[in-house]
């Protein structure tokens, strides 16, 4: 198969740990005959830095005309005094809009070789932490309009609006139970309907959308709740699906009971199945060039790219037992590094992974 993927390295650690995971990505291609196409282009900071644009047309072109696309973080303390609008961070909120990819999936699972490095006691651990988060991403609070910082009276005031229309809540609310049938056949939507029109909104539609899936059992949460509940009994939860702003919250702190950000995948989906993938964790900019990040949320997401946007199960499994297999054999980066293991470099890590699928 011709595997066509626009590869966006970003800031920070992103372009150390885009690297390793292209290695993986040439050495799965190699194993199993496919041809990689791979173009890169900028964005965040460094697109500030050549561009004076987080997000220049040219990297929107060459990602619509990709089948995939390929992050690894953007950001840092450089840039934080520039206009809101010249942020790095612009740059991701609107490759988002302009893919219209409408949802984020994070699975969040621990893996056996790093069950002691959670944050969760132990007994808790030892029932198994499997579960997908999925947020809503283009909608919501970081979009609704009107919004802006205005003068009224003689003060200043901050507006966000958050906004939800039908439709927003149905796509992914369909997303959420047809991964759950994949799965244990649990969703668990997680909103603020008690004091929230928006939220009551978001309730109705998703028991609507629920009524199309009797074979999976759906759980209202508010979000205060739900977050108390994913580090009381995260081994309850199945499928999480919620909003923007609540799913950006649930899903780093769901990361964080794993142990590490740094090993942790996620996707971005439109509804044409075009996909962009890059790890949950930031740019990190502390560590950049110190070749010690963990590459394995990028490789994870490679993994990712290669069955949501591909198809491509095999290689995909494959990818995340070569992992497991690494993990087993005592390897760390520093983030999950602990006596008695055998701390390795951000590059050497990607070169174990490859060598094993």
């Amino acid at each position: 198969m011709e595997l066509k993927i626009c590869v966006l390295p970003g800031d920070g650690i992103g372009p150390e740990v885009v690297r390793e995971g292209i290695k993986v990505l040439q050495a799965i291609s190699k194993k199993y005959g496919h041809k990689l196409i791979l173009e890169e282009a900028l964005i965040g900071g460094a697109a500030l830095d050549k561009e004076a644009d987080p997000l220049p047309e040219d990297t929107v072109f060459k990602c619509k005309d990709s089948q995939a696309v390929l992050l690894g973080a953007v950001g840092g303390p450089k840039w934080d005094n520039l206009p809101r609008n010249l942020r790095p961070e612009s740059g991701l909120l609107g490759i988002r809009k302009k893919l219209d990819l409408f949802a984020n999936i994070r699975p969040v699972k621990l893996l056996p070789a790093l069950q002691q490095a959670s944050v969760l006691r132990q007994d808790i651990v030892a029932k198994g932490i499997d579960l997908v988060v999925i947020r809503e991403l283009t909608s919501g609070i970081y979009f609704g309009e009107p919004k802006g910082i205005f003068e009224e009276k003689g003060e200043k005031i901050g507006l966000n609006t958050m906004r939800y229309t039908e439709k927003e809540v149905q796509r992914v609310a369909r997303l959420a139970f047809e991964t759950a049938l994949r799965r244990k056949k649990k969703v668990t939507s997680v909103d603020k309907a008690n004091v929230l029109e928006v939220s009551q909104l978001w309730r109705d539609v998703v028991c609507e959308v629920a009524k199309e899936y009797p074979e999976v059992e759906l759980e209202h949460l508010y979000v205060d709740n739900a977050a108390m509940q994913l580090v009381a009994r995260p081994y309850s939860f199945d499928v999480i699906v919620t909003s923007n702003l609540f799913g950006d919250i649930l899903s780093d702190e769901a990361g964080v009971i794993t142990g590490s950000l740094g090993t942790l995948p996620s996707a971005s989906l439109n509804e044409q199945k075009l996909g962009l993938y890059e790890p949950i964790h930031g740019s990190a900019p502390d560590i950049a060039g110190k070749d010690i990040a963990n590459p394995i949320a990028t490789i994870l997401s490679v993994a990712m790219l290669l069955e949501y946007s591909f198809g491509l199960k095999e290689e995909a499994n494959a990818i995340e037992q070569a992992v497991e297999k690494t993990l087993g054999f005592g390897y760390r980066t520093l983030d999950i590094f602990r006596e008695g293991q055998k701390k390795v470099t951000c590059s050497q890590m990607g070169d174990f992974i490859a060598m094993q699928v």
